[in-house]
């Protein structure tokens, strides 16, 4: 299983739906997200450029991509954001991957 973050902003009138009375999605979400294969880790509301933020595993990038589309698709959100995540072994197989692959810069 791959990991993603996906970070949400809602639209003014989701966001005062939410106010007048406030609902935890995240069963509605989980319930998404095993549908496609994958599963929550967790979900935070934020404050910032972002109002919810989560962390999921899913089995691949297309799974991940649908996710956020039908999440996008529903209205309730002016921007869905989703980042790819790697694990530190991951990150450090890229790293060690990136040393054989012969680029050189520019001027080099």
């Amino acid at each position: 299983m791959a990991s993603y973050m996906i970070e949400v902003s809602y639209t003014a009138a989701s966001l005062a739906a939410m106010v007048k009375s406030p609902q935890n999605r995240l069963p509605v979400i989980s319930k998404v997200a095993k549908k496609l294969g994958g599963k929550v880790r967790g979900f935070w509301f934020a404050f910032g450029d972002s109002d919810v933020i989560g962390i999921l595993d899913m089995p691949d990038s297309i799974s991940m991509a649908a996710f956020a589309a039908a999440i996008g698709a529903g209205g309730a959100c002016s921007k869905v954001k989703t980042t790819a995540l790697l694990s530190i072994d991951e990150g450090l197989a890229a790293l060690e991957k990136a040393g054989t692959a012969g680029y050189t810069p520019i001027g080099s």
